[in-house]
């Protein structure tokens, strides 16, 4: 079957991800401009399940990839950021992690006599 990639000279291109591949000019390994790709705050809440304030609070103790202004109006994140601190919490080893203190509380939750 003859092949459905010819070039300029009839000869086929070399398959993507091979030696020769690599090396043509019409297909550059990475691209001239570094692309980032932002995100906005919808977008960051399907990504990361935590409440705005958490993660407020989380960026001011630099726990957290920090947001910038695009514009005056529009808040973003670096994706590659979010993306790596996700990965650096896979991680992290699971240290002891318990439920809260009941016996801190000042007040019990009453249950209602219909429970």
């Amino acid at each position: 079957m003859p092949s459905l990639l010819i070039s300029i000279n009839s000869e086929p291109l070399p398959i993507p991800e091979t030696d020769g591949y690599d090396v043509l000019p019409q297909f550059p390994k990475q691209s001239p401009l570094p692309f980032r790709r932002t995100i906005r705050r919808q977008e960051l809440r399907q990504i990361i399940p935590l409440s705005e304030t958490t993660i407020y609070e989380m960026e001011r103790r630099g726990e957290f990839p920090r947001r910038f202004n695009l514009t005056p109006r529009c808040v973003v994140w670096d994706l590659a950021e979010v993306e790596a601190w996700i990965e650096d919490r896979k991680q992290a080893p699971r240290k002891n992690i318990s439920g809260p203190d009941v016996r801190l509380r000042k007040t019990r939750p009453v249950r209602s006599s219909s429970d």
